[in-house]
């Protein structure tokens, strides 16, 4: 029953992905733009990209040690 049910939510997850993904909206006629749009980011993580994957990789690593000590 454990392994349907994993089949179950992969499958809905994925099928959930497709349909959300969006495209942006379509251009404009006559190549018009200006301050229409939805404009810089609020929060951009751009500068801190490295942090977060040496964060990520903390986390595996913490994670994976507590996993290991209950399995012992």
């Amino acid at each position: 029953m454990n392994y349907i049910n994993k089949i179950l939510l992969f499958a809905f997850l994925t099928v959930g992905a497709f349909l959300s993904a969006q495209t942006g909206p379509p251009a404009p006629p006559g190549g018009g733009g200006g301050g229409v749009g939805p404009g810089a980011p609020a929060s951009p993580i751009d500068a801190y990209i490295y942090v977060l994957g040496i964060v990520a990789v903390l986390f595996i690593a913490y994670y994976s040690k507590r996993a290991s000590k209950k399995l012992a």
